[in-house]
């Protein structure tokens, strides 16, 4: 039996602050006010309107999925051909989210904005399954194959495909900027050898590898009960949607057998926020709660209870030979990371997903990377979602981020 454990996870990227009383059912009726409308793809719904150029692309992985992406290649006082050739970022966003992730707040407070102020051409990379992202060359949404995927194959197929058509765009290689599973499919990716040569450096938020520390109550909860027939329920519902009745009225059942207050602050999943803007935090949950698969919440759910990074258990030795010609599934070795990538980690100290401990694991595994190579950075009063729409993180990550990349 499998040890449900992605009851806390699927809050990875997600911000604190929900007052709703029902956290796990985000109708607009409990909104505090209207967001704009979402119809017309990122650049004219959420970029244009502030000024900046933005163009819309398609990328198609090799297992079929066809992909958004967003690029910004200028700021708003420097159009997108002026100014000679840029330098490209690539943004990755966390599990349950989507490119908006990194444009919710006013442009002096959003990535991807202030890295197009800052002379950068900005790349906005959509996981499958989110709102941009649903289309397939054969699957519909609807048959249960579309949905039969974990992080394997976002390191196997995704990052490859995105990162490819940035290069074959630009003619660059690029930096990288992950948040929370956006970092743990770039490590992933790195430690088998993948990409390093179409990349200049790799920003790491909140980094993911492993789990086993985090202090999340839920998590703890789940990290020690087993529910094996309530995985192999969901597992019948392929796509892992907050908003769709079975999972939401699962999880708020969870919550309440166990006495937990699932309606209190996000708090409880992702540490003490410090410097959340309420008003970008309604809006992020309104439009952020993106879906998954279960298979990927499956396989979090793994490396949380087995403390080390491999690729699916399929839950048998027969099963593993099966996909892997081997008993176990094989190992994401972080020590295998290129000793010359340079690599910038930033992790706070009220994480409660990318928890201290677990980052010094990491950062253990890492101890014979080159020692120019790698910038580290702790922020004490940070916590998961802060790096990502803390009104101050420009100043404490942001810029140390743009100086970076310019040093590399």
């Amino acid at each position: 039996m499998i040890r449900l454990v992605f009851v806390a996870i699927f809050y990875m990227g997600l911000a604190n602050g929900s007052r709703r009383s029902d956290l796990f059912m985000t109708h607009g009726a409990d909104m505090v006010h209207d967001p704009p409308p979402l119809l017309l793809g990122t650049c004219e719904s959420l970029v244009a309107p502030h000024g900046y150029p933005c163009k819309e692309y398609q990328v198609t992985t090799e297992d079929g999925y066809i992909l958004s992406m967003q690029n910004i290649p200028g700021g708003r006082s420097v159009g997108g051909s002026e100014g000679g050739r840029k330098q490209p970022v690539l943004l990755q966003h966390g599990i349950l989210m989507d490119g908006m992730t990194w444009l919710w707040d006013n442009p002096d407070q959003s990535l991807g904005y202030i890295l197009a102020d800052s002379g950068f051409d900005v790349w906005i990379a959509n996981t499958r399954g989110t709102r941009w992202s649903i289309k397939h060359q054969s699957l519909d949404r609807n048959n249960p194959a579309y949905w039969a995927w974990s992080w394997d194959e976002l390191v196997e197929y995704e990052l490859p495909a995105i990162v490819g058509f940035v290069y074959r765009q630009t003619g660059q290689k690029m930096h990288y900027v992950g948040h929370s599973l956006g970092t743990l499919i770039a490590l992933a990716s790195f430690s088998e050898g993948r990409l390093v040569d179409m990349l200049k450096s790799a920003a790491l938020l909140s980094p993911i590898a492993y789990l086993s520390h985090m202090t999340t109550p839920i998590g703890q909860l789940a990290a020690k009960t087993f529910i094996g027939e309530v995985v192999t329920d969901l597992l019948h519902i392929p796509e892992f949607n907050l908003k769709g009745k079975v999972v939401a009225d699962f999880l708020n059942k969870l919550c309440s057998k166990h006495g937990i207050a699932c309606h209190d602050s996000m708090s409880l999943f992702t540490g003490k926020n410090c410097c959340l803007n309420s008003s970008t935090v309604d809006l992020f949950l309104k439009y952020e709660l993106q879906p998954t698969s279960t298979k990927n919440m499956v396989h979090l759910a793994q490396t949380v209870r087995k403390g080390d990074l491999t690729k699916f258990n399929y839950g048998s030795p027969i099963a593993n030979m099966v996909h892997y010609s081997q008993l176990k599934p094989p190992l994401y070795n972080m020590s295998n990371i290129p000793s010359n990538m340079p690599l910038f980690l930033s992790y706070g100290g009220q994480d409660a997903l990318s928890d201290v401990k677990d980052t010094q694991l990491l950062l253990d595994n890492l101890k014979f990377h080159d020692a120019d190579k790698l910038t580290v950075q702790f922020v004490k009063d940070f916590a998961h979602a802060d790096f990502i729409m803390g009104v101050n993180a420009k100043i404490i990550v942001y810029n140390p981020i743009i100086a970076f990349f310019n040093s590399q």
